[in-house]
């Protein structure tokens, strides 16, 4: 429990003008700027507090906009309390620590499979239910075009190949490089684009009072079909068994995206899979090597065992495969 001097300065103005007497405990954060703490009132349900670096406009942010949006589609969000911008904070409701990466540790085999059913059809719910809403946040008005999607491949070359891996790229490699990234992105960034929460996995579902609850969806834009459920079933931080992933995205296919062949779906599902692993590594590496935060080393593996995978069945990917694998052991 955190008290007196160390709260953030900020905190203890919120405590003091919004709250009565509460214990602080700060939980461990993402990769993102934002801390997290949950609040305990010495009467009354918890909640936890966002404490951003900067203050907002409350209601104008993505978080509270793209939220909105989310709630009117029926998905299943955190309660917003209370916020006050000018500090900083967002107050929500408090779902516990029950995330599905956790949940799935002691699920048997049938509830895992209910598990991954319910957020399988959350995706489609998003999907489905995008349109019918205002489109007012940002979400709506931002994609994985081929400029983004490119840019998350360069960052993987940079802060995993260069940073993390201390690779020494040739000219050639660059090059090579260059144009594996264009080609992916350009091909990912032609299919049709549908509502995406853009992290979707088992980190973010949180399973409270019986139903999995969506958190950190506040970057959420318009992408491909399949972009969530690569995070989802090619997830960094759960290993799920081949026979199973292939099940799971067969179901989606059916219900999501039925008129897409199966071998269409598949090229999709695969291509998008390659392209999130590589984002997410690049994401392991800043903050291995820029924030000087080693939790997420231990995914590393896993992620390179997903793309190599992928990289495998895509032999129009020959040349940019050729680069990786030479620098990266685990993909040869």
């Amino acid at each position: 429990m955190i008290t007196g001097a160390g709260l953030d300065i900020r905190l203890s103005e919120y405590l003091r003008t919004h709250k009565g007497p509460t214990d602080v405990d700060a939980l461990s954060g993402d990769a993102s700027t934002r801390r997290y703490f949950r609040l305990t009132p010495k009467e009354g349900a918890s909640s936890i507090v966002a404490l951003y670096p900067d203050p907002f406009d409350a209601t104008a942010t993505p978080f509270y906009t793209v939220g909105d949006a989310l709630i009117q589609m029926g998905l299943p969000v955190p309660k917003l309390l209370d916020h006050d911008g000018a500090l900083g904070i967002y107050e929500q409701e408090d779902l516990g620590d029950l995330t599905l990466q956790h949940v799935l540790n002691q699920a048997t085999a049938p509830q895992k499979i209910d598990f991954y059913r319910e957020a399988i059809d959350e995706i489609i719910t998003a999907q489905r239910e995008a349109p019918k809403v205002p489109q007012r946040a940002i979400c709506f008005h931002t994609a994985f075009d081929i400029e983004k999607l490119s840019w998350e491949l360069h960052y993987f070359e940079k802060h995993f190949l260069e940073l993390h891996c201390r690779v020494d790229l040739s000219v050639e490699d660059r090059s090579k490089l260059a144009e594996g990234f264009h080609s992916l992105a350009a091909q990912i960034a032609s299919w049709p684009r549908v509502l995406c929460h853009r992290d979707y996995h088992s980190r973010n579902l949180m399973l409270h009072k019986g139903r999995l609850f969506w958190i950190d969806y506040q970057d959420a834009r318009m992408g491909p079909a399949t972009y969530d459920l690569a995070s989802l079933l090619r997830d960094s931080y759960v290993t799920l068994d081949e026979d199973f992933v292939q099940d799971r995205a067969e179901e989606f296919r059916q219900k999501g995206v039925p008129d897409e062949t199966r071998e269409t779906f598949r090229q999709r599902f695969e291509l998008m899979s390659i392209q999130r692993n590589l984002k997410a590594l690049g994401t392991f590496g800043y903050m291995a090597v820029v924030r000087g935060n080693p939790v997420y080393l231990p995914y590393i593996p896993g992620t390179l065992a997903h793309v190599k995978r992928n990289l495998d069945r895509h032999h129009e990917l020959a040349s940019l495969a050729s680069v990786l694998r030479r620098h990266i052991e685990e993909l040869k």
